[in-house]
Formats: C-alpha cells, sequence, structure tokens
C-alpha cells in the first residue's frame, strides 16, 4: 500500500466517552489506545476543577465558549489567575499547579499526552483525592455524584 496505508488499521466509526463530574462534564473524543488524549470540557458557571498538577502528562487548554480564568503556577512557586482568551492554548507542564474557575457557562478543549501517571489534587470542592490510574478505569473516574 502506498505510504504505509493499511486500511486494516483504521476505523470509520465514531468514538466518544462522556464522564460526568462535579463541575460539568467531560467528553474525550480519543480512544484510550492513542497517542494522544483530546477532551472537550464543559464546566458550568461558578464551578471550577480541583487545584491540582500532573506527575508526567502534559496539556494544552484551550478556550473555546464562554469566560473563565486559568490559576497556574510561576517560577517562584506562587499561582496567578489569569482570564482565558478565546482560542489560545495555556500550557501546562507536569509539576504546574493549575485549575480552571468558569465564569460564566464555558467549554474548553484539552489535547495531551495520554493520561498515565497521577493528577495530585490540593484543593477539590468535592473532597476528591488524588486521581491514580487505577481510578481512571473506574465509571466517572471514581466520582459518583451520590457522595
Amino acid at each position: 500500500m502506498a505510504g504505509g496505508f493499511d486500511p486494516k488499521n483504521f476505523s470509520v466509526s465514531p468514538y466518544q466517552k462522556r464522564v460526568e463530574k462535579p463541575w460539568g462534564y467531560e467528553i474525550i473524543y480519543t480512544k484510550d489506545t492513542a497517542p494522544a488524549t483530546g477532551k472537550i470540557l464543559h464546566v458550568f458557571a461558578g464551578k471550577r476543577l480541583s487545584l491540582q498538577y500532573h506527575d508526567t502528562k502534559i496539556e494544552t487548554l484551550c478556550l473555546i465558549k464562554g469566560e473563565a480564568l486559568i490559576t497556574l503556577s510561576n517560577n517562584e512557586d506562587t499561582t496567578i489567575d489569569v482570564p482565558m482568551e478565546l482560542f489560545k492554548g495555556y500550557e501546562v507542564v507536569p509539576g504546574q499547579v493549575h485549575r480552571i474557575t468558569a465564569v460564566t457557562d464555558m467549554e474548553f478543549i484539552e489535547a495531551s499526552t495520554p493520561e498515565k501517571g497521577n493528577t495530585v489534587r490540593l484543593q477539590d470542592d468535592v473532597g476528591r483525592s488524588t486521581e491514580t490510574e487505577d481510578i481512571r478505569k473506574q465509571a466517572n473516574r471514581g466520582w459518583s455524584n451520590n457522595k
């Protein structure tokens, strides 16, 4: 086959996994076996993600709808709140503390390395602890809105 194309390795079926979260939901549109992870995250006005960092994951976040603040740690190990600009990327590297806060209902895209390692939660509005690879395999990543 030209250019290494092998039709047995291609899928024509769309993929989507919805994960409910205490702040809204995320749509994961890449399979677990993909070399990168893509998500669309919907966050309700006034809600926020955990104040967290990843031990291995690199991600780029891009606001596509609404208004939001991104909290990021800097080289002095302090955090700053920055209003997110539409359609601009914000890179988050391993060890960098970050959080998204929705000013209005909002959506952002996350493009990242595969979801490996831990998401260490420093603060969480509903008391969730660190997300490990084992927790990530559970329904809604171990979170239940019945808690």
